[in-house]
């Protein structure tokens, strides 16, 4: 008899459809509540839930096809937004050594784990599984990261490359373990897997981005089809992962990786794939999870105390010693190694995956599976904690630049005039952009014009129109916004009264790409705006949509680069670079009558970004270096605009806009 079976309302479990979703929407409610009050985490709640109202709890649900099939789907969008939080420019700018992070918290679990669990009478392919769930990790402390101002400090990058090298070997050892429990390790499947695993991996990373840009391109508009469209894609590469006959969790990880660079991460498409995962599939499966826990074990079977207890220790010493060592050898203070580990003791995607197929081929017990759980209650506790302890002092030692803070509150009421649908989603999506990343708010901006006399009804009406689907993109992101409608005498006085009134620190504005004769002569919209305002204004010609961005490529002149902006025109760089999850190259065009800059004057621009020098004519220079899919940034400053005519953006942004019809520029015009 179950343990609560004497607290049970009834001997059979709930078999109503619409009770059963009923009662686990509930439990998806209550439980991450009730336990982040108790300053838990959420997952905690929802596992140990399933234990109350499974099979060996209260016996309110039982582990039907429905649960496992709504299951499977949690634990595919589970690894599947874990690969979207994983980026391979992680590895780039700090590859060395996430290369020797990755594989030293990868081998030393790997060794003491499966030593551990063989002592405790385990066989060797369950012990090697059991220890590649120590290996791997999950960046379940992140937004603690992200409070405290430390995401770019080095140790903190060092592990994210380093995640992505110990997630993706411990997802291989599962794929391996599984195949030889089942008698199939055979040359013969080594012949096939090798070379299957390569094919199909260089077709995922490589061909899914290609396909995803072009989707994007042609139905961009449409956020329903890009949805489904990211929907299709997982789904599709986890399916051809099984018929290659590896795990389709990994696929579903590759999956994530593939699309990273196409879905901005503070996008609305990112909030809702985000929102689906974690208010409804991924719940699904922690639920169906701890309904596979038998309280019971722990009471008739003491042992399962013990192996919980022997997980837990050798997971943390195994992981402690990895942090150490490899901190030791870059160098770091004790407080960032603390992060480095606080960062990866945490188990749960890929723990519970692996675990959950182990558990579903016979691999391991329930008691093992209670043991792994123990282990995840135990480590998504301690995670946060170690983090943010010694997280206080990484942030003591390493302050965040005066130029960083200054483009945050560059970034801090964000106005957009908005007046053609056919370009205000990727104004909005870049506008988002930098608001969402200071945490600021956007304003869109719709004027009409009363010159010619009264506005007609049919103009209000569209403009109520643009600014309510501005409003709704805003929402979908999750970001603060504040429509406002306003009629005034001309366009440009209407934004230059609007972001004095209200209080703007950034205006964004788009641009068709050239100026006409009449805009030459009497000056356009766009000049009256950047040349009255005494804010910043980024100029944006979007030729695809933000999200296709390949790299960001910012050029500029020498004496651009010695100028005071420099830094905040940097910053504007690597902030859209990191959220649109592209890399970034920096260009210093020298005049020929001009000398080049030394290397110690190119490492006091910037110690940490990597800035290439060209000499001869800008124009030409830059048309050489860029490539479709490029987002080019081009700083103007005003005094150097004047000099060249009326124009605010001076003549250069637009001979290369002109001559490249197929690259997105954004112009940084400095007052």
């Amino acid at each position: 008899m179950s343990i609560f079976a004497a607290f049970s309302v009834t001997s059979e479990p709930i078999r109503d459809p619409v009770a059963v979703f009923l009662l686990i929407l509930a439990i998806m409610l209550v439980a991450p509540l009730l336990f982040e009050r108790l300053r838990l985490p959420g997952i905690v709640g929802l596992i140990l839930a399933g234990v109350i109202v499974g099979p060996e709890g209260l016996g309110l649900l039982e582990r039907d096809s429905n649960i496992i099939l709504l299951g499977t789907i949690g634990l595919l969008f589970l690894m599947f937004m874990a690969g979207l939080e994983t980026s391979l420019d992680d590895l780039k700018d700090n590859g060395d050594k996430a290369i020797v992070f990755g594989l030293a918290t990868f081998l030393a679990p790997m060794a003491l784990g499966t030593a551990a669990m063989m002592l405790l009478g385990y066989g060797l392919l369950a012990a090697v599984l059991v220890a590649s769930c120590f290996a791997s990790h999950t960046l379940l402390a992140l937004p603690v990261l992200n409070k405290l101002g430390i995401m770019r400090a080095s140790a903190v990058n060092v592990t994210l490359g380093g995640t992505l090298i110990t997630n993706v070997l411990a997802l291989l050892v599962l794929a391996v373990v599984v195949k030889a429990y089942e008698g199939e390790l055979t040359l013969s499947f080594w012949l096939f897997l090798i070379p299957a695993l390569a094919i199909y991996t260089f077709a995922t990373l490589w061909g899914v981005p290609k396909i995803g840009r072009w989707f994007f391109h042609k139905f961009g508009h449409d956020e329903s089809a890009e949805f489904i469209f990211v929907l299709a894609t997982l789904f599709v590469v986890s399916y051809i992962a099984g018929l290659i006959e590896i795990e389709p969790i990994i696929g579903a990880f590759l999956a994530g990786i593939a699309l990273t660079p196409l879905i901005p991460q503070l996008s609305p498409l990112m909030n809702r794939i985000q929102f689906i995962g974690n208010t409804l599939f991924v719940p699904f499966f922690l639920i169906s999870v701890g309904m596979l826990i038998d309280p019971l074990i722990l009471i008739n079977e003491p042992q399962s105390i013990v192996i919980a207890a022997v997980m837990i220790v050798a997971e943390l010493i195994s992981k402690f010693v990895a942090a150490w060592g490899a901190g030791k050898w870059f160098g770091y203070k004790f407080p960032s190694i603390m992060v480095m580990f606080g960062l990866s003791i945490a188990q749960a995607a890929s723990t519970l995956a692996a675990i959950t197929v182990a558990y579903e081929i016979g691999l391991v017990d329930r008691t093992t599976v209670n043991g792994i759980v123990a282990m995840i209650l135990f480590t998504c506790i301690a995670s946060p904690l170690v983090t943010e302890r010694w997280g206080r002092q990484v942030t003591t030692a390493e302050k965040v630049p005066d130029s960083q803070n200054r483009t945050k509150v560059l970034a801090q009421r964000v106005l957009v005039p908005v007046a053609n649908p056919n370009n205000e989603d990727n104004l909005l999506n870049l506008a988002l952009i930098l608001a969402k990343t200071a945490d600021g708010t956007l304003l869109p901006l719709n004027v009409l014009s009363d010159r010619e006399g009264t506005v007609s009804p049919e103009a209000r009406i569209q403009q109520r129109q643009l600014l309510e689907i501005a409003e709704t993109l805003a929402h979908a992101a999750n970001a603060k916004v504040e429509t406002i409608g306003r009629v005034d005498d001309s366009i440009d006085r209407g934004i230059v009264r609007t972001a004095s009134e209200r209080d703007a620190s950034l205006v964004v504005c788009g641009w068709k790409g050239y100026s006409t004769y009449q805009d030459n002569f009497f000056g356009s919209t766009i000049d009256n705006v950047a040349l009255k305002l005494s804010i910043p204004v980024l100029i944006a010609r979007f030729v695809q949509p933000i999200a296709n961005t390949a790299r960001v490529f910012l050029a500029i002149t020498k004496r651009q680069a010695m100028s005071e902006e420099f830094a905040q025109t940097l910053n504007i760089a690597k902030m859209l670079a990191s959220e649109l999850k592209t890399s970034l190259e920096v260009l210093i065009v020298v005049s020929k009558k001009q000398a080049q800059l030394s290397p110690p004057e190119l490492s006091q621009l910037s110690s940490n970004t990597v800035i290439g020098q060209a000499q001869g004519n800008f124009i030409k220079e830059v048309s050489q270096k860029i490539y479709q899919n490029d987002l080019l940034l081009l700083p103007v400053k005003t005094a150097e605009a004047r000099i060249r005519g009326r124009s605010a953006l001076g003549t250069i942004p637009e001979a290369i806009a002109r001559s490249h019809e197929d690259i997105s520029v954004v112009i940084i015009h400095f007052p």
